[in-house]
């Protein structure tokens, strides 16, 4: 898959509710710079959510979540690590998909160049992972998904697998909300694992 051949997801993927494209970019491909793989889960954040950084309104740092969908939010968390986001519903609408994890397709001896000594489920379970990985920083704020360096593509044709929902991590607000999607079965999603819903 090349960024001159590859099919990309469209603006209309992403102008619709923000839980839809969180559940629905489980199985697309990510690429960043050629290095990427397939999304295995995501979380949901939508405006009024208080785990949400458009909670209370328009700053300096969260002026891409008030943009048009489809651009990449990346912010610093606890200083350290660069976090994905992409841009959901319509512009003003101000919410995000949080990218978690990725199968790990293309690009590996780079990645593992990053992260050395990581067995290869290691390599991008988890958002911080998955930025080290690809090499993903704030200097990508802003930047249209549809566009190199970038690479989204949809789903391969006849893909087929379970998406398990679950309370979203690493957050103190809003914690029981359903809103992490994962990849039924996949080692590469971070910890904790899901678990199957009944």
């Amino acid at each position: 898959m090349t960024s001159a051949t590859a099919e990309r997801l469209d603006l209309g993927f992403f102008e619709r509710s923000v839980h839809a494209v969180a559940r629905e970019l489980i199985g697309c491909e990510l690429r960043y710079r050629g290095r990427g793989g397939t999304i295995v889960e995501t979380e949901s954040y939508e405006r009024d959510d208080p785990a949400c950084h458009a909670y209370g309104g328009p700053t300096a740092r969260n002026e891409v979540l008030f943009g048009p969908p489809g651009r990449a939010y990346v912010y610093l968390s606890y200083g350290i690590h660069s976090l994905l986001n992409a841009v959901a519903e319509p512009e003003g609408e101000a919410a995000a998909v949080l990218i978690r994890a990725l199968r790990p397709t293309a690009g590996l001896e780079e990645m593992r160049a990053r992260r050395p000594g990581r067995a290869e489920e290691e390599l991008c379970s988890g958002p911080g992972k998955l930025t080290e990985a690809l090499g993903v920083g704030l200097e990508a704020n802003g930047a249209d998904l549809g566009a190199d360096p970038f690479l989204l593509a949809p789903r391969a044709p006849g893909w087929e697998g379970e998406i398990v929902t679950a309370p979203r991590v690493g957050i103190t607000k809003a914690v029981d909300r359903p809103w992490r999607f994962c990849l039924g079965g996949s080692r590469y999603v971070s910890n904790p694992k899901p678990r199957p819903s009944r």
